[in-house]
């Protein structure tokens, strides 16, 4: 049935309402809320199920803008159907404080499932998505009680399209099956230098076929094609869907239609005068929303109050005949941690016993997985290297839903998803590769620490010490990286002792992902009889060894796999009577978190002399060290060669150590 006439007033509701917004804020995209406005009404008023009075019920149909430059698009749709937005924050549109910022941001407002933006992050944050919904069900649901069953629903751009990280997402996803994926292709044609034809030929409907996606082919402008498409879409239930819906771009603008200059930037006043009147819209007042329109969307909050109810009725039907599995989700609902997983937390390694940090992290992941039934996660093709595969816990599969993923050679895909996973509560993600190819993840591991959300990344294989590999396998500026990245906590432990303790504060971490470093290459356990206890690690930095009482002469600070030849470098200088604290500081972020005195404890501003000790740039530590102090580091690529050999030709040992510490305490008394 074709659309009625408050239909297409609702459409245009929509379009000029991101038409004001973007020529008030003089900044933004129009062009995709203008050309989307039917689809997003199809979408949200006929098959999304959600209620708008709960933004968090749990069983509601995602909804990712992964166009997220169509910002205005998700806004007006959040405001009309009666989410906590008013037409005020529109009308701030990227303005400082904004709630309603120039790209979605989660946290900002209700409803907003994402952040999106950077092209690509919201169809592969879609995908984990999909299958944190796929977990929930296999374990919570049983027979006549679905209790998760909802649908995830992106809208996308040709710029997602041609993005590799939706490449590698929509792969895994067709592999996968994942069914309750629907994604919307707004096909306009148009990017920002123009008409995708500069540099897009290839057929996307036959890409997505052979990823193992069911693909139709649509008139994004026809609400009953666009219904259609969504319905045959959620009927069938062996892959996931590519809704490929042809549109313009500005639709209605008399000269900016189907043109590059109506996607980034306002259509200008006397284009914006053109369009209303080209569409029969009032000129004033601005931010216009016929009353009727509002009320006819604004009935979403009753139906999804009524959706929410029917929910709860079944909910507690399946308490009744399960009540230990209704409990258990009432309690990580509402966010109570699953309980005596820490009891699992192994000893692992004896005083002097030789073990690589990822082979500890490995035993301890094993330990504690069978109590922390929501830890699931997996490796880029290399679950054998990071060794972080649970053992018995099964894999996830198109047929099978187990707590091992493969994600196959595609890091970013594999980040992106896990942003999806851990936005699916109470899902704790981890996904593990070698700290070099973290350069192929950071766009979407700076989305999670964006967002505040609860990842875990194991990168092993830290340093130029992973040998023969060679230069290109081997980090040198990754950690100072990680480390420069708001709200990323980095711990790169010293010993299998302090790797324990890495992964209790990793799963206990709050309000941002976290980067857990582990080694290739064996390293001795630390005799925490005669040495501070690894829980120290805590405080992420701390005194691990000094020579005689009082303060030193000199500061030598190190991380990891070099704690071990500044331990040994400081006894050196012992010999010499010098007097060296060893400062062992896994965790800068951690250590940043301590009470000035503590830190003050630790590194005294009276001791000038400080030499950091680190396998990697040294970029960062001069925060530590001071103007007067000195680095150990890498300022140059690695080499192949046995590991050994690299410590020597790199002076990455005892001798080197203690000879850099003597000649910065000679050029400070030189200074005097």
């Amino acid at each position: 049935m074709p659309p009625n006439k408050l239909d297409r007033l609702a459409f245009n509701t929509i379009r000029f309402l991101a038409v004001d917004a973007v020529e008030k804020a003089k900044s933004g995209h129009p062009g995709t809320p203008m050309g989307s406005a039917e689809i997003a009404y199809v979408l949200w008023m006929k098959h999304m199920r959600y209620n708008p009075q709960n933004p968090d019920w749990a069983n509601r149909d995602r909804f990712v803008l992964s166009a997220g430059h169509a910002s205005m698009l998700l806004y007006a749709m959040l405001y009309l159907t009666g989410y906590d937005l008013t037409l005020d924050d529109l009308k701030q549109f990227r303005q400082l404080g904004s709630r309603t910022p120039g790209h979605p941001e989660r946290g900002c407002a209700p409803g907003v499932e994402t952040t999106t933006g950077p092209l690509g992050q919201g169809f592969g944050t879609g995908v984990g998505m999909a299958i944190g919904e796929k977990y929930l069900g296999s374990y919570f649901n049983r027979p006549e009680h679905d209790i998760f069953d909802y649908h995830i629903y992106a809208l996308c751009s040709d710029g997602d399209m041609m993005e590799g990280v939706a490449s590698e997402a929509a792969s895994l996803a067709g592999h996968l099956k994942l069914n309750k994926l629907i994604y919307i292709y707004d096909d306009n044609h148009i990017t920002i230098e123009g008409n995708t034809s500069l540099t897009f030929s290839e057929d996307v409907s036959k890409r997505f076929e052979a990823y193992g996606w069911f693909v139709q082919e649509i008139d994004g402008e026809d609400m009953d094609e666009i219904d259609a498409a969504i319905t045959k879409a959620k009927n069938q239930n062996e892959k996931p869907s590519l809704i490929r819906a042809k549109s313009h771009i500005g639709y209605g603008s008399p000269n900016k239609q189907d043109t590059s200059e109506a996607h980034g930037e306002p259509l200008g006043a006397d284009e914006t005068r053109l369009t209303k009147e080209n569409m029969g819209w009032p000129l004033e007042p601005t931010f216009y929303v016929p009353d009727e329109v509002l009320s006819h969307m604004r009935q979403m909050s009753d139906r999804g109050r009524k959706l929410e109810s029917e929910w709860l009725e079944n909910f507690n039907k399946y308490a009744q005949e399960f009540p230990d599995l209704a409990e258990e989700w009432r309690r990580a609902e509402d966010g109570i941690p699953t309980s005596g997983w820490k009891s699992s937390l192994p000893s692992i390694g004896s005083p002097g016993e030789e073990m690589a940090t990822r082979d500890a992290s490995g035993k301890i992941m094993n330990a504690i997985a069978p109590a922390l039934p929501f830890f699931i996660g997996g490796s880029a093709d290399l679950s054998p290297s990071t060794k972080t595969y649970m053992k018995g816990l099964g894999d996830f599969g198109a047929n099978e839903v187990g707590r091992n993923f493969h994600f196959g050679v595609r890091e970013h895909a594999m980040t992106a998803i896990l942003n999806g996973m851990a936005l699916t509560k109470p899902i704790i993600p981890f996904g593990a590769t070698f700290l070099i190819f973290s350069d192929y993840m950071r766009p979407s591991i700076r989305i999670a620490a964006l967002m505040g959300v609860h990842v875990i990344y194991v990168f092993t294989h830290d340093s130029i010490f992973l040998g023969e590999d060679g230069p290109t396998h081997e980090p040198i500026e990754h950690l100072a990286s990680l480390r420069a990245m708001p709200n990323m906590m980095v711990i790169r432990p010293a010993d299998a002792t302090e790797t324990s303790v890495a992964w209790k504060v990793a799963l206990e971490h709050e309000n941002g992902p976290i980067s857990l470093i582990f080694t290739r290459q064996k390293l001795p356990v630390l005799d925490r009889r005669e040495l501070p206890s690894a829980d120290m690690l805590e405080k992420g930095a701390y005194t691990l060894w000094q020579a005689k009482e009082g303060n030193p002469d000199i500061i030598l600070l190190a991380t990891g796999s070099e704690v071990h030849i500044t331990l040994a470098g400081a006894r050196l200088l012992l010999d010499e009577g010098i007097n060296a604290r060893v400062v062992n500081m896994p965790s800068w972020e951690l250590f940043e978190r301590q009470p000035a005195e503590y830190r003050e404890s630790v590194l005294p501003q009276s001791v000038t002399a400080r030499l950091a000790v680190e396998a990697s740039s040294p970029m960062g530590w001069h925060k530590y060290v001071g103007s007067d102090g000195d680095v150990l580091g890498m300022t140059r690529f690695g080499a192949s060669a046995p590991y050994k050999d690299l410590h020597q030709y790199f002076g990455f040992t005892a001798e080197n150590v203690a000879l850099r510490a003597k000649g910065l305490l000679k050029k400070l008394e030189a200074g005097k």
